[in-house]
């Protein structure tokens, strides 16, 4: 089982999942050529992808999913909260799902996670293979007693450090915008993000992928700061840009 981005951040997000011979991939925010082009870094076809799941409507994660799964022919999974934003009408096919349902996709076992999030029905998911488990947490504005029961078990993590709390009081988005970062249904600030694994358990056995980091409102220097307050060092911490996303990465 493995895991690669083709960028991650308020300009765009897709994340691939891989397990066996299935391929999965996790929102689409970019346009078709940019996404083509991004996956051609992997080594990966659009045509090969088996699905699309949308975690919610917002544009950085949605705005390229239909195209891209009408061309190719591609099942979306969504919620029905999602769907009936109709941010992802003309797709091929639409599977919908309530929030904390399971299914699978090939030989993929996927849990929904709800997450307070300000969109229809927003979540997060588990990707399962076997023994083998993978998070991708990221857009949720505060931390919840049932968040962290459904990733606790997680093997390799994506999780969102998205803005640094100071940076953004001090930064130019207008009063109503830091609110909503800032607020519990908006994004997770660094401090947020630490907490969460010291209370997953800090140091992990797999990957820890920081993710959505903001370039307004974050810097890595910053980031760096708040996972150093949990864990031992940053040695197989893995940085998602917004530019390049990251490799291919084993989940283990």
């Amino acid at each position: 089982m493995r895991f690669a981005s083709l960028g991650s951040g308020s300009k765009g997000n897709a994340t691939l999942v891989q397990a066996g011979d299935t391929l999965l991939m996790v929102d689409c925010g970019f346009s078709l050529r940019e996404t083509t082009r991004r996956l051609e870094r992997l080594a990966v076809r659009p045509e090969q992808l088996d699905a699309i799941l949308v975690t919610h409507e917002h544009t950085d994660h949605s705005a390229g999913v239909a195209t891209l799964s009408r061309k190719f022919g591609i099942p979306v999974y969504l919620s029905h909260g999602t769907a009936g934003t109709g941010r992802c009408d003309g797709s091929h096919q639409l599977r919908c799902f309530n929030s904390e349902d399971s299914f699978s996709v090939g030989c993929l076992d996927i849990r929904a996670v709800t997450v307070p999030h300000d969109a229809a029905e927003p979540c997060q998911f588990t990707l399962s293979w076997g023994e083998w488990s993978l998070g991708i947490l990221t857009d949720l504005g505060s931390v919840t007693p049932h968040v962290l029961d459904s990733f606790r078990c997680c093997h390799s993590l994506l999780l969102e450090f998205n803005h640094d709390l100071n940076m953004l009081h001090a930064g130019r988005y207008p009063p109503a915008l830091k609110r909503r970062v800032g607020g519990d249904w908006g994004h997770l600030n660094n401090t947020q993000a630490a907490e969460l694994l010291r209370q997953l358990g800090g140091a992990r056995s797999g990957h820890l992928v920081v993710a959505h980091i903001s370039e307004n409102n974050n810097s890595r220097h910053k980031a760096e700061e708040a996972l150093l307050s949990v864990l031992d060092s940053l040695d197989g911490v893995v940085w998602a840009e917004q530019a390049h996303g990251f490799d291919w990465l084993g989940v283990r």
